[in-house]
């Protein structure tokens, strides 16, 4: 398939970002949705659909950004692409949230880290390879004093783990750490650019799931007075 159209969503964070990538093209809107992702995605995917003349039947598969992120936005994703795959007899291509950080950065090597609240970061490092990806540390949930330790030589940091935990992380991946872009967020237009690298890695609707890393969606009212 040389050149596959692929609609890509995500609402793993604050923002909610919608993609359809059609060969070298690709059409994109984002918005900064707050809890608001459920009454932006669907119009947000009809404007792209609508601005392409596409109809979803025509697409080759759907995209979303499978996690770690927040629960209900991963939800929220995991259900329309999977209603949206349902609908037009597509497969759907699940891509981790951190490797999509990664590709927002021209760079060979870099290590992703969002900020997961709770003192607690979601932390995954790649190794460019061609136009994809090895994963050299998957994702993980952990205290950023207790990153896994990356591998020699210099690595491009991303992700708002490093706005909100900046003298940690540099303390502990100390010597490896080049440049650090912590304004980028996952965004659907490198969702959409991976998943078409990773067609292969497509699964039926019903078998499409989140990646919530984290293994307690919600603490319980006593876990959370314990932890105060």
């Amino acid at each position: 398939m040389s050149s596959p159209k692929i609609l890509a969503l995500d609402c793993s964070t604050e923002y909610c970002s919608v993609a359809l990538r059609m060969g070298d093209k690709s059409i994109a809107k984002d918005e900064r949705a707050g809890q608001r992702h459920s009454e932006l995605l669907l119009p947000m995917i009809d404007a792209v659909l609508a601005e392409a003349g596409m109809a979803l039947k025509n697409l080759d598969a759907i995209a979303f950004g499978a996690g770690p992120g927040s629960f209900t936005g991963l939800r929220i994703a995991c259900g329309v692409a999977q209603g949206l795959a349902f609908s037009a007899n597509l497969a759907v291509v699940p891509i981790p949230t951190l490797l999509a950080l990664a590709q927002a950065l021209a760079e060979e090597r870099v290590v992703a880290v969002q900020d997961a609240r709770m003192g607690e970061v979601y932390v995954a490092a790649y190794l460019r390879d061609g136009n994809d990806w090895r994963t050299i540390i998957a994702p993980c949930l952990c205290k950023p004093d207790d990153a896994p330790m990356l591998p020699d030589g210099k690595w491009a940091g991303v992700g708002s783990g490093f706005a909100t935990y900046a003298d940690a992380l540099r303390q502990r991946f100390h010597g490896r750490l080049g440049l650090i872009d912590f304004t980028q967020y996952p965004h659907a237009i490198h969702i959409a650019q991976l998943a078409a690298e990773r067609l292969h890695e497509a699964v039926a609707a019903e078998q499409a799931l989140p990646l919530y890393v984290r293994d307690k969606v919600a603490l319980t009212e006593r876990e959370r007075g314990v932890a105060k």
